[in-house]
Parts: structure tokens; C-alpha cells; sequence
């Protein structure tokens, strides 16, 4: 039940967020993680946040050196009769608003009790998007100010 209110809470406040990058003076981002001997490939904040947001899913798939995160299907205890699955892909060693791409998927069952795939909420995939990028700045922040 944790996972699940730790996820909601994690949408509700990519409602609030922007996606705009508040610099902080005399600091600098890290470099790309790409270019440190023994690093992931992607940005290490999106990496982490994408974790984070996503936690209350059971993840089929991660791979940290191409930058996917591929989730299992996951049910809402409260709606048994749907279900979703996402992938993340980090297309940036930078933390930016475009360095990343969500996609969600969405199934209901039918009367005969067979998975039928259903489109998503238009909004859905932008507001997970805006929640990891959310979680990425707070992660950022809380490094930067030691």
C-alpha cells in the first residue's frame, strides 16, 4: 500500500512541477555519466528518479547502460479489472526536460476474463515524464548542497 500512495504522491506533484533547470551559481552540473570510467550510460539523476517514481511497479527490465526501464504489468488493488506497464528511456547523459521518453501501456479485461489493450489518459505518460523529471531535480539539489 506504500508503493501505491508513494506513486500517487509522485504524480500528484508532477502536477506542480515545471520542467525548466534553476541553476545554482558557481555550480555546475556533473559531467556526463557516460565519460567516467565504471559509470551507467545515462544520466545518473533521470537513472535514480526513474527508479524512485516507478517503485510501486514490479520492474521486468533495467538496463543502466542503454537507458531502459521496462516495468511488468501492474493492477491497482482498488481496480483489479485494469492493469499498465511503462517503459522509460533515458535518451540523455544530460538532465534535461527532453532527455527523457515515457510510454505507458494500459489493459482491462474483458467479461470473459481475456486481457484487452486500452488507450491511456492522454496526460498519463506527461505526468509520469514530469514526476521523474521532479524527483531528478530534487535528487540533483540534495548532491549539490552536500
Amino acid at each position: 500500500m506504500r508503493r501505491v500512495s508513494v506513486g500517487a504522491t509522485a504524480l500528484a506533484l508532477a502536477g506542480l512541477a515545471g520542467c525548466s533547470h534553476v541553476p545554482v551559481v558557481g555550480k555546475k552540473d556533473p559531467p556526463p555519466a557516460a565519460t567516467a570510467p565504471g559509470s551507467i550510460g545515462v544520466n545518473g539523476y533521470l537513472w535514480r528518479a526513474t527508479l524512485d517514481t516507478l517503485a510501486f511497479m514490479p520492474l521486468a527490465s533495467a538496463d543502466p547502460y542503454g537507458g531502459t526501464v521496462i516495468t511488468d504489468w501492474y493492477s491497482n488493488p482498488e481496480k483489479p479489472d485494469e492493469r499498465f506497464k511503462a517503459t522509460v528511456y533515458i535518451l540523455d547523459s544530460r538532465l534535461r526536460a527532453d532527455g527523457l521518453k515515457v510510454s505507458v501501456f494500459k489493459q482491462t479485461r474483458d467479461p470473459g476474463g481475456a486481457w484487452v489493450d486500452s488507450p491511456t489518459a492522454a496526460q498519463t505518460e506527461t505526468d509520469i515524464e514530469n514526476a521523474i523529471l521532479t524527483r531528478a531535480r530534487q535528487l540533483r539539489l540534495s548532491n549539490v548542497r552536500g
